[in-house]
């Protein structure tokens, strides 16, 4: 058989087990190219020739383990994040497109990046180091620390600053804030967010396999944010920004908790699906 028609025999294994056609497709593209070591070029070039030896094997037990909604990025242990390839873990959560959004917002959000001296820029609940190390390397000038509570999650992201030559990148074990820091040019986050009354309706994907500590924050979703705005208050330099990712639905409350901390809220950015997504606010300059 060819690698297309065993690929396509575990697509339709995933569709039996409930899977939209179209994401078993995709899913079993993913591991299947995984397997092969392949990328899609070679995909497109090669589907159609002579499976390899054991390919079916391989394939058939990253498929059982997506048939549990074990998410395709911890199976394969790596997602892509602005262009570079991410190693994940359970321990961190899966980089996503939506976060791409706070790198975009950085030009308007850190004027300091683009003048002189060393703008200093704080990843706070770094994961996987995906937006710090991307800070790392677009802006070279700048010093980068990323903080999280989890250490395992800190040993994936300074693996990934290695792997990626972010060699410059700082890792410290705090929560929110750490202290002794400079005053800050920029602090960037995607907090946790999500209402603990919506965790039974998250898909099972995110729900079962993806840290808790990094999904939810009290009953609203707000809990961390509440708690952060008024610590980056305080690091940040007068004119220094913030830019976080927030929630569906919470862009009013955000608003409101912005303003109650002593920040200026610039705008909130909407992600591809026009949900309000990235809030950029500064700290007044003559405050």
């Amino acid at each position: 058989m060819t690698v297309r028609v065993i690929a396509d025999h575990a697509a339709q294994a995933l569709v039996a087990r409930g899977f939209a056609p179209e994401d078993a497709r995709r899913d079993v593209s993913v591991l299947a190219r995984h397997v092969l070591g392949w990328t899609m070029a070679d995909w497109v070039t090669n589907a159609g020739a002579p499976s390899p030896t054991g390919f079916a094997e391989s394939l058939q037990r990253l498929v059982l383990r997506r048939m549990t909604h074990e998410p395709v990025a911890y199976i394969t242990g790596v997602r892509e994040f602005y262009g570079r390839e991410f190693m994940v873990t359970r321990a961190v959560l899966i980089p996503r497109p939506e976060t791409e959004g706070i790198i975009e917002a950085i030009p308007a959000g850190l004027p300091a990046a683009h003048g002189s001296g060393t703008p200093v820029i704080l990843d706070i609940g770094t994961g996987s180091g995906c937006l710090a190390i991307t800070l790392a390397l677009e802006h070279p000038a700048a010093r980068v620390i990323a903080t999280d509570v989890s250490q395992d999650a800190l040993s994936i992201a300074a693996q990934n600053a290695q792997r990626l030559g972010a060699h410059r990148a700082e890792f410290v074990e705090a929560s929110l804030v750490p202290s002794g820091l400079p005053p800050l040019d920029l602090i960037v986050t995607n907090p946790p967010y999500v209402p603990e009354r919506d965790r039974e309706s998250l898909s099972p994907d995110v729900r079962d396999f993806e840290p808790a500590q990094a999904l939810f924050a009290g009953e609203d979703g707000l809990g961390v944010i509440r708690d952060l705005l008024p610590e980056a208050r305080a690091a940040l330099k007068p004119g220094g920004a913030l830019i976080m990712e927030i929630g569906a639905g919470q862009a009013e409350a955000v608003a409101a908790l912005v303003a109650g901390a002593g920040l200026r809220l610039i705008t909130i950015r909407p992600d591809l699906q026009g949900i309000p997504r990235i809030a950029v606010a500064v700290r007044p300059p003559q405050s």
